[in-house]
């Protein structure tokens, strides 16, 4: 039951940004609900993956967008639009905010106390997860492109 309601909790509370963010990027009022599916769905499957597979963290990033790219590619089809309108603002909630922050504060302690090698190690470990996510969120949306749009095959 635990289970269930943090993958709830991750569901919903990843819809409200992606909502947010497909405004910022003028999405149609229509789309907006794919907007806030695409962001629960990666949001909650990178939850399950990481709760039941114990999946690290880019891995699980990299699948769920993935799966939203996919996802996206399929309703812009549906929808006769382009699929970064749904998939661009779906991404948004994955972003890893906590180890950007993390690495950030460790960076600004190092020049404001000098060097130790604990906030080193902090800002090293949080900067590389960090860009890891963010680089599995790239791939994970440029993986329809990879696979589907390309005029010569993958092998």
């Amino acid at each position: 039951m635990n289970l269930f309601l943090g993958l709830l909790e991750n569901m919903v509370l990843a819809a409200i940004p992606a909502v947010g963010f497909g405004l910022v990027f003028n999405v149609p009022r229509h789309a907006l609900i794919y907007c806030a599916l695409g962001g629960a769905i990666g949001r909650g499957g990178r939850f399950l993956l990481m709760g039941t597979l114990d999946m690290p963290l880019a891995w699980a990033t990299l699948l769920a967008a993935a799966a939203v790219s996919l996802l996206g590619v399929y309703v812009a089809q549906r929808m006769r639009a382009h699929p970064k309108v749904f998939t661009v603002a779906a991404m948004i909630p994955m972003i890893p905010g906590v180890p950007i922050f993390k690495a950030l504060i460790a960076v600004a302690q190092m020049q404001e106390k000098g060097t130790t090698d604990e906030l080193l190690a902090t800002a090293l470990q949080s900067g590389l997860t960090a860009g890891f996510v963010v680089a599995a969120l790239a791939i994970g949306l440029a993986v329809p492109g990879l696979l589907f749009y390309r005029r010569r095959p993958v092998v």
